[in-house]
């Protein structure tokens, strides 16, 4: 009896200092224990205590779980409570969650930290005691089925000339970058496998973030304000756009905002500048930059980088391998857009379908109140510049395009110059997108098609 009584207090004592066991830790035992009376126990615990923010711990907690009867169970509290059947669609779960206001408490971070704490330790960072330092819904962020870094970017990588690239077909994709005269172009059967570059490019510290679910390659200056940021993949997405993370703090940044989202970098007023990307053809790129440099197929991976091998199956379908809250069915998910904004200066933004460009070489828009032309050449590629009152009449799909008083203007990467009186016209920097991406991260977005 007096043994009883002792454990009662050692018990009591315990819990007044730790405290009462916390909901979602239930959830992590179905993890941490293989013992499958620990299972029923938590599982127990669940269904009586159930609410509407078990939600998200359950669905992440079965695309995890594997013990075929604790799985079971918690699918069949997961349909009864919420009055959905969607099985082991887990697409169609997290769209139900998104679609709602988030349920979720501020134990879902400790939650979600040690959940994945198993697949790479450095997860954990991500989340743990961060739920005051979030910008976006964190059920929205996606374990990408990686671990940091686990699609290895590029660093420093070795450029050849444009004569060496024997590797390279005239048709090959490639993504072209000019930063003071540094020439550059990444293939985009080699960048898929890597998904980021991070060099010095003109003078410049960039990283080249490659987006392959949602068709992005975007370049960012990686220093502001001083402070150079060493970037790299997280492993996880938002909305299905990769997230990338920063060595120093770990945080996780939005690639297409250039932002970070969740971290001690959030409230800081960071955003990094982006410059123009050009998405091409090797031959068309080549013919304009012939002292261009290419990637080595020497990445120090061994990969094989033939055209269209990266991605295949996913580049071959509209279908999502992962899914975003609203689909806008104005275009396909993959079909191609340019992205015009100013993120320094307006909120306003300018998605144009790339058909649409294609069809009209010369097009002429405004944004902020300022007056841009975007040229598309034959091989698809977009080249848009501010052009003030300046209007073009006709263009070569070359790199030579004439005004309504018949002056010759070339196309430079940087600029737009008047081959007389030797006036430029600023570079408005641009990249491409598959469209249901674009518009999931920028959900206000002016559609032109």
């Amino acid at each position: 009896m007096y043994r009883f009584l002792i454990n009662i207090f050692i018990i009591f004592f315990i819990g007044s200092i730790h405290g009462q066991k916390q909901d979602h830790e239930y959830f992590l035992d179905l993890f941490n224990s293989t013992n499958l009376e620990v299972h029923e126990s938590a599982l127990k615990h669940i269904e009586t205590n159930w609410s509407e923010s078990f939600e998200i711990l359950a669905i992440e907690s079965l695309y995890f779980l594997n013990q075929p009867l604790s799985t079971l169970k918690l699918f069949n509290i997961l349909s009864k409570k919420s009055g959905k059947q969607y099985g082991y669609d887990f697409n169609k779960w997290y769209q139900y969650v998104w679609n709602k206001k988030p349920a979720y408490t501020d134990d879902y971070y400790e939650f979600k930290a040690a959940l994945h704490k198993s697949i790479d330790s450095r997860f954990h960072t991500y989340f743990l005691n961060r739920k005051n330092l979030s910008t976006i819904r964190l059920d929205e962020v996606r374990w990408g089925g990686v671990i940091q870094d686990g699609i290895p970017p590029l660093r420093n990588p070795k450029m050849i000339s444009a004569n060496n690239a024997n590797y390279l077909d005239d048709n090959d994709i490639v993504f072209g970058i000019s930063i003071n005269g540094d020439i550059r172009a990444y293939p985009k059967r080699i960048l898929a496998w890597h998904e980021m570059f991070t060099d010095t490019v003109g003078g410049i510290p960039v990283a080249g973030v490659y987006c392959t679910l949602c068709g992005t390659v975007i370049l960012y200056k990686t220093e502001k304000d001083g402070i150079k940021y060493q970037l790299g993949t997280s492993g996880f997405l938002y909305r299905s756009n990769k997230l990338m993370y920063d060595q120093k703090t770990q945080s996780l940044w939005n690639t297409l905002w250039g932002k970070p989202v969740i971290g001690p970098l959030i409230g800081k007023g960071i955003e990094l500048e982006y410059l123009s990307v050009v998405t091409t053809t090797w031959g068309a790129w080549k013919k304009l930059h012939p002292n261009t440099t290419v990637l080595s197929l020497q990445t120090g991976h061994d990969r094989d980088y033939g055209e269209g091998i990266a991605y295949q199956d996913y580049f071959a379908t509209d279908k999502l391998m992962f899914s975003i809250p609203k689909k806008d069915k104005r275009l396909k998910n993959k079909q191609e857009i340019l992205a015009i904004r100013l993120p320094s200066e307006t909120d306003e933004n300018i998605a144009i379908s790339s058909k649409f460009l294609k069809k009209n070489s010369i097009y002429t828009g405004e944004i902020n109140n300022k007056n841009f032309t975007v040229f598309t050449d034959k091989s698809g590629a977009h080249r848009t510049y501010f052009t003030l009152t300046t209007q073009f009449i006709s263009y070569d799909k070359q790199s030579t395009a004439t005004d309504q008083n018949g002056n010759i203007w070339t196309l430079y990467e940087n600029r737009l110059e008047n081959n007389t009186t030797k006036e430029v016209l600023r570079r408005l920097p641009t990249h491409n997108a598959f469209w249901f991406g674009y518009k999931a991260a920028f959900p206000d977005t002016k559609l032109i098609k």
